[in-house]
């Protein structure tokens, strides 16, 4: 199955720092926005930042704006996210996908996605 594979994630404390990675699938990839969501324990996935294909355009949600940014590197086909000011609110399972329809912020806009990986950040 076609997937995006993350990798990255880790326990930190808050404040601290973590980068994740996104190995976009196929090389076809490139052509197409990228986005990254967290899904906390109890909660719906939500929107986190995503990137257009050229990496000229991003898109942040409010909650992660100044300390987050997203990247890509089309040659290696894959996108990162640097993760800054960690808060304990930021613990949650991160997934990234290939944006194909509609809206950027919109889950259901995207596709292939990855198994995730853990990020926490305690307190």
């Amino acid at each position: 199955q076609v997937q995006a594979v993350e990798s990255g994630g880790g326990l930190v404390q808050a404040g601290g720092s973590l980068r994740l990675s996104c190995a976009a699938p196929g090389r076809t990839a490139s052509s197409y926005g990228m986005g990254w969501f967290r899904q906390g324990p109890g909660k719906e996935r939500e929107f986190v930042t995503a990137v257009s294909w050229s990496g000229k355009n991003q898109y942040y949600a409010d909650s992660v704006k100044g300390r987050f940014t997203i990247s890509r590197d089309n040659a290696k086909n894959t996108v990162y996210l640097q993760m800054n000011s960690l808060k304990p609110e930021d613990t949650a399972v991160y997934y990234c996908a290939v944006h194909l329809r509609g809206s950027m912020y919109s889950v259901t806009g995207y596709d292939y996605w990855g198994q995730g990986t853990q990020v926490t950040v305690s307190s």
